[in-house]
């Protein structure tokens, strides 16, 4: 569990289908720059949860919790690319939640998890190009950019450009 002033990242729970599919699966704006279709409806939400508590038992990621409410209301997590080096592997979180400072509490709560936890060396950050607020976030913690790289969009087969930002912890 990670937690920081107003979130709390943990392992989801079936009865988070919900909450992911009103607060973020079932936007189109909150898959916009990520690898996942939106879920059209409250089966797939089931189907989707299911999936994703399976996939925390051997990944390091986590449902972001909002403490005041307790509803989930996004995804993050992290992977070691190297010893002593992790990326985030995606931090989503929902249309009605942006805005408000939760991007920078998640993304410094990865950090330090990672330098405290797991004693990572260095940070990497990923963004597409067009998703100006992410990397205006990056570079507010003062990641710098180390490149991007060509991807494919699984989901349109369109080609796009992953930028590249780390730090070092």
């Amino acid at each position: 569990m990670i937690e920081t002033k107003d979130l709390i990242l943990d392992k989801a729970r079936f009865s988070d289908w919900k909450d992911m599919y009103k607060n973020v699966w079932s936007h189109p704006e909150s898959a916009r720059y990520m690898t996942w279709k939106i879920t059209e409806n409250e089966e797939e939400a089931k189907v989707k949860i299911r999936k994703t508590i399976e996939a925390q038992k051997t990944y390091d990621t986590y449902l972001v919790y909002e403490k005041s409410t307790g509803s989930a209301i996004g995804f993050a997590g992290v992977h070691e690319l190297e010893p002593s080096v992790y990326c985030e592997t995606g931090i989503c979180i929902g249309p009605d939640y942006t805005g408000r400072g939760y991007g920078r509490q998640i993304v410094e709560g990865l950090i330090r998890y990672c330098r405290e936890q797991l004693h990572a060396r260095e940070f990497i950050y990923a963004s597409r190009p067009g998703n100006q607020a992410s990397i205006r976030l990056a570079l507010s913690l003062g990641f710098t950019w180390i490149g991007s790289e060509d991807k494919v969009d699984e989901r349109t087969g369109q080609s796009y450009s992953l930028y590249k930002y780390h730090l070092k912890l």
